[in-house]
Order: C-alpha cells, then sequence, then structure tokens
C-alpha cells in the first residue's frame, strides 16, 4: 500500500480515502480492560504497546488509549443538543458502510454496552441524512459511529 494511502475499502468515496490518517490519545483508567474494549469489543487492530498505552488501528487512523493516574476522570464535558437528542461532547468514531454500522451496533449490544444514544436516522431526508449511535467507552470516553447511504453527502448542507 503506498505511504499515505489508507485501507479503508468499506467507503465508498475515493475522496475521502486520499486524506492522511489522524492521531487521536485518549486517557484510560484500566488499559487492559481498554484493551478488551478496544480490541475485542470493537474490533480495532492492536499495534504498538507498552505497560501503560496501546495504539489502535481505527481503519487506518491511529487512536492511542494511555492509561493515566487517579482514572480517566470525566471524558464528557457535557452535551449539546442535536435532532432532539443530548450529544455528549466532547467524543470521537468513524463513518462507516451502513452494513458495518449495523453490524458494529449488534456488536455493542452483546457486549451489553449501554447506548447513549441507540442507533437511528438522523436528519432524515435532508442533505445530511445519516445513521448515528452514540456510547461511552469503559473509561467514559464518547464515541460516536455513523453511516451514510451517500458518502458524497457527509459535508452536505
Amino acid at each position: 500500500m503506498p505511504v499515505g494511502r489508507l485501507d479503508m475499502t468499506s467507503l465508498e468515496d475515493e475522496a475521502v480515502m486520499q486524506r492522511p490518517p489522524f492521531h487521536l490519545a485518549i486517557p484510560v483508567g484500566d488499559i487492559h480492560v481498554a484493551r478488551e474494549f478496544y480490541g475485542n469489543t470493537l474490533g480495532f487492530p492492536r499495534g504498538r504497546s507498552a505497560e501503560k498505552w496501546t495504539d489502535w488501528n481505527v481503519h487506518g487512523h491511529q487512536v492511542v488509549t494511555h492509561e493515566v493516574e487517579g482514572g480517566s476522570g470525566t471524558p464528557v464535558s457535557g452535551t449539546n443538543p442535536v435532532d432532539g437528542h443530548h450529544v455528549p461532547v466532547p467524543h470521537f468514531g468513524l463513518v462507516l458502510s451502513v452494513d458495518e454500522f449495523h453490524a458494529l451496533g449488534e456488536r455493542i449490544r452483546a457486549a451489553g454496552t449501554e447506548f447513549v444514544i441507540e442507533p437511528y436516522v438522523r436528519f432524515a431526508g435532508e442533505p445530511g441524512e445519516q445513521w448515528t449511535m452514540f456510547f461511552l467507552d469503559p473509561s467514559g470516553n464518547a464515541l460516536e459511529f455513523k453511516a451514510f447511504r451517500d458518502l458524497g453527502r457527509l459535508f452536505a448542507v
């Protein structure tokens, strides 16, 4: 694979696959619990690790879980009203294919993880129509996963 090219074969839009990968480091209270959640529940491949941190390949992006002293604190600062729901802020996640989105929702449900916002279609009939779901990792970090039937509408206004 050429340098700078992402392995995101599930996305239909070539323009999105040309973007450079991002790096995000997040605090966790227990690295072993984080490894179970990000590796087994979410299914992300594990990269480099040390005693207190782990790199995750999140569809070509680098997300690092760092165990922090005193636990992870309170990662969610507040909420923002969006489409009748209280969206936790901050949050991060991925835009998946519709099939991947539904498969992940089922894995999250089967793992016993509670949804902050259950999977549903947001902005139905509007340019930004999308499937979305929110849940917290075991350390309280908010994650959002979404899917567009037409990925070309990702930034539609």
